[in-house]
Order: structure tokens, then C-alpha cells, then sequence
């Protein structure tokens, strides 16, 4: 436990929810998870501990039955279609992307309709027709043919604009320093901007607010942050923590 200071924005912005009589939902989706690993234990036993619903964004092509069996028994846990092989398919100039218009999307739309299907028959009690696109990006023209593929939603990062093609279940907060130290970023930062998707969400953008995750570059400042998080949320009256299952049958409801 190494809550401080910074914590207290956060705290007072839960309290102003619970004085209003509000919940605010959260979920949490950890992406690129292969095989067990001492990283992946460490994050299973954490949000076991502390009750919180995980999702996981598996690479279809890089896994196999070790996770599978590790995972069987997890009630917890849900997982995730993380594109195929997490290639870089974009040229040098641009941002990496496996999901885009670099091919041809006949080739694009099989290789995630092998990994949906890969994924279902490893992980039958565990599966969720989500697709999480490596580095959240996706050509455009793609997105009408997945529900054709047999996807129910898709999870990308930022605010979830409506009337898709495709439900969208995002992630909001990523708790990951990708251009600097590639580690934890600060609390003071990360508390920060749960405050102010909170006080989004109590203006009334209905999203649940997803935090993002990557077991196998945590450092200690990224473990740090979510112990303490599950520490401040897991029990607050006004927080719940969603599993995705949960939230894609609140969205068809």
C-alpha cells in the first residue's frame, strides 16, 4: 500500500458521487497476455483479491492450451480477441497498426475470424466475442464486417462514440508511460484523469469508465497504482466494477 496525498482527489470526487446517491461503474481490461507468466499470477491474484472483473486481450496466434488451462477455473476472468498476431503491418512512417488498410481486408477480416475462433474453442467458459485491436487502432472500413465475423463489440481506446456499426466498450485510462519511461505513469497524473472521467460521467455520458492495463510491463510504480486503486474503489458505496459480459448485456438490455 503506498496511498498518499494524491489519492485524495479521487476520494473526494467518490463522495461526492455517494452524496449524490451515485455509482459510478469501472472495468478493467489488461491487454497482450500470451501465456502464464509470474506478471500474469501477480495481476490474477491482485484482482482476485480485491474482487475486480478482468478482462484479458489475448494474441490468438501466440497462445495456446497453457493459458487455457490456466485460466479454465478463473470465474473472473473474461477473455478477449487481441487481433491476430499483434504484427506491425503500417510502413515506417506511420503509427503501428495490424488492423489496417495495409492489405486487403478479405485478409484482415480471416485472420481475426481464426482468432475469434481459436479463442472460443481454447477458452469456451471464458470467451467474449470482443475484438481488442493491437495499439486500439483499426481501419475504418473494417469495423462494418465484424459483427459478419462474429464479434459482439469492439474495444479501442477514448470516448465511445455512438451509432456504430459494432457496440463499442472502451478504455479510458491507460496506467502505461508509452513515451517516456514505458513503466507506471504517476499517480498524480493517472488520479487526475479518473476524476475528470468521473466528473464526465456525473454530467451524464452514461460510458463505464475502463482502465487499461499491461501485465507484462509493469514495473513497480504500475503495480503500485493498482493495488491502491482497488484499495480506494473495491469497497467505496460509490463504485462498482464491472466484468465486460456484464456490461455488453447492460448495452443490449
Amino acid at each position: 500500500m503506498s496511498q498518499g496525498m494524491s489519492w485524495e482527489p479521487l476520494r473526494r470526487e467518490l463522495d461526492r458521487w455517494r452524496a449524490a446517491g451515485r455509482v459510478a461503474r469501472f472495468w478493467l481490461r489488461d491487454d497482450d497476455a500470451v501465456e502464464p507468466t509470474p506478471d500474469l499470477e501477480r495481476l490474477l491474484a491482485l484482482t482476485a483479491e480485491n474482487g475486480i472483473p478482468l478482462t484479458l486481450a489475448v494474441i490468438p496466434a501466440l497462445t495456446g492450451e497453457d493459458l487455457a488451462a490456466r485460466l479454465a477455473e478463473d470465474a473472473g476472468v473474461a477473455v478477449a480477441v487481441h487481433g491476430w498476431s499483434h504484427t506491425n503491418h503500417a510502413g515506417p512512417e506511420r503509427k503501428k497498426q495490424e488492423l489496417g488498410g495495409e492489405r486487403p481486408p478479405e485478409v484482415v477480416l480471416s485472420e481475426l475470424r481464426e482468432g475469434l475462433q481459436r479463442l472460443k474453442r481454447l477458452h469456451p467458459a471464458r470467451f467474449l466475442p470482443v475484438l481488442v485491436p493491437p495499439w486500439n487502432r483499426i481501419d475504418a472500413g473494417l469495423i462494418p464486417a465484424l459483427p459478419e465475423v462474429g464479434f459482439a463489440a469492439l474495444s479501442v481506446y477514448g470516448r465511445a462514440k455512438e451509432g456504430g456499426p459494432i457496440p463499442l466498450l472502451n478504455t479510458h485510462v491507460d496506467i502505461i508511460d508509452w513515451y517516456g519511461t514505458r513503466g507506471g505513469r504517476s499517480a498524480e497524473e493517472l488520479v487526475a484523469e479518473l476524476v475528470a472521467e468521473l466528473r464526465d460521467r456525473f454530467a451524464g455520458n452514461g460510458e463505464p469508465i475502463g482502465v487499461l492495463s499491461h501485465h507484462l510491463v509493469h514495473d513497480a510504480a504500475a503495480w503500485d497504482f493498482l493495488s491502491d486503486l482497488f484499495a480506494v474503489t473495491a469497497r467505496h458505496p460509490a463504485v462498482s466494477w464491472w466484468s465486460a459480459p456484464e456490461l455488453l448485456q447492460d448495452q443490449a438490455a
